[in-house]
């Protein structure tokens, strides 16, 4: 029976997770395309920089486009998954994916094809808020760690899928069609989350909230518990929802909480500042650039995918034992050795790169990703989950959010106009920030490895 019990709680935190490869595979999936949709908007980008801007400037805006709505995804889902439940929100969000994707994939200007890629981004900043707070709440907690760490490993395995699926369309040769599909593609898996949905219950926390206990215990108890935990968990969570009622009046920005807020706000600016994002959308044009022909430059992005998946894997495995800052400090070294290796390669081969040149650059990608899915990219979440008093935590967790995803935006909306310049220069500036956010671990960040939320919080005090 405990199997049973055991596998309706995976197969929920399974399929609630699925907003998270969603999350990942939107993510990445315009780095295949944006090449082409330089070619095929080029005549708005030159019609618009009669106004503003250079064309890589509104090309950039264009890739950027999903990660303005990202910000305002991460901000809109808050309340109302509070006020209508997080699985009706993880309905709309499905609906939204595969709004975008159909919209994206049929686009008949570039108007409507920034907006459909908004929505998608509005799907994704929604995913990284909802989808990781409903398998919190539906897990019991002996397990709540690895449900709510589905939700980045798949964000991960949709990174990964998204480059594989933009490699074999592209391999079908399908001339100027072939964008399109890379987009439309999506609609089946957001299709199935959506369907599979109807299969999740409502979570327990969500209906007491809203008075509906008897429905709660009756979901707590097809999910594992005893009878006498049962009661025990409602009363928790009625504690708990009174606990958070209370601190809602407790004001945010004032001075004892200044050390969580400046540790999260930096972390989130790092992580990007790393240029993780401009990697992931670029990587295809990054590989271009190191002279690899494009089905060439497709395979490699795959491999940036499969890279990330197998070192998140291990850090989530060995977080716990081997800690948050020596994870981010391993992470920052393989950071500034592989952007040195990469900008140094720019530097010395230009626009005409050797054999060696390229190879170089393919390994260098590769250890910054693995760098990144080691360190940066397992850490960021659990460090500004734990560092927050319980009183403003849910407020801690959006403002880095909310800083992750705006630091996103203005990252891969520079990338092509810098790049456009060197190569060489903007892979620099990355490696500086990573030596800067080194010495920055080494010398503020604080171990929480071990360390109870408790002790943590009387630490701002």
């Amino acid at each position: 029976m405990f199997n049973i019990i055991k596998g309706s709680i995976y197969r929920s935190a399974l399929i609630a997770s699925l907003g998270g490869l969603l999350f990942g595979f939107d993510t990445a999936v315009i780095s295949g395309a944006e090449a082409t949709l330089n070619d095929v908007y080029l005549p708005v980008y030159k019609s618009l920089t009669d106004n503003f801007g250079s064309l890589s400037f509104w090309h950039g805006f264009t890739v950027a486009s999903a990660l303005i709505g990202t910000i305002i995804g991460s901000i809109a889902f808050g309340k109302p998954a509070d006020r209508y439940g997080r699985r009706s929100m993880l309905f709309l969000i499905g609906a939204l994916y595969m709004i975008s994707a159909l919209g994206s994939a049929l686009a008949f200007d570039w108007w409507f094809f920034v907006v459909m890629r908004l929505i998608g981004g509005i799907a994704v900043g929604g995913s990284s808020v909802v989808s990781p707070m409903y398998n919190a709440e539906i897990s019991p907690a002996s397990l709540r760690g690895r449900l709510v760490a589905l939700t980045q490993f798949n964000v991960v395995l949709g990174i990964m899928l998204a480059y594989l699926s933009n490699y074999l369309i592209n391999e079908l040769n399908l001339g100027d069609m072939a964008w399109r599909w890379m987009f439309g593609v999506e609609v089946v898996p957001a299709f199935l989350f959506f369907v599979l949905m109807f299969l999740n219950p409502r979570s327990p926390r969500w209906l007491v909230s809203r008075g509906l206990v008897k429905e709660a215990k009756t979901i707590i108890e097809q999910l594992g518990s005893d009878t006498v935990d049962v009661i025990k968990e409602v009363k928790e969570i009625q504690n708990s929802l009174h606990a958070e009622n209370t601190a809602k009046s407790e004001l945010f920005f004032q001075k004892r909480y200044f050390p969580p807020i400046s540790l999260a706000v930096l972390i989130a600016m790092f992580n990007q500042l790393s240029g993780i994002n401009a990697i992931l959308y670029y990587a295809p044009r990054v590989f271009e650039m190191a002279g690899f022909e494009k089905s060439g430059a497709m395979l490699s992005s795959f491999g940036i995918g499969f890279v990330m998946l197998i070192f998140t894997l291990i850090a989530l495995v060995i977080i716990d034992h081997f800690g948050r800052k020596n994870l981010m400090i391993w992470g920052s070294i393989g950071y500034i050795l592989s952007l040195a290796a990469v900008a140094a390669t720019f530097y010395s081969n230009g626009t005409n790169f050797t054999y060696t040149g390229s190879i170089v650059v393919l390994i260098s990608i590769m250890i910054f990703i693995a760098a990144h899915g080691f360190g940066q990219g397992a850490v960021i979440w659990v460090f500004i989950s734990e560092i927050f008093p319980n009183k403003v935590r849910a407020r801690g967790q959006s403002l880095g959010s909310f800083t992750h995803w705006f630091m996103a935006a203005i990252v891969s909306w520079t990338f092509p106009v810098f790049a456009e310049f060197s190569g060489g220069h903007v892979f620099t500036f990355y490696m500086i920030c990573m030596i800067l956010q080194l010495i920055w671990v080494v010398i503020k960040m604080p171990e929480t490895k071990g360390v109870s939320l408790e002790q943590l919080e009387k630490k701002w005090h």
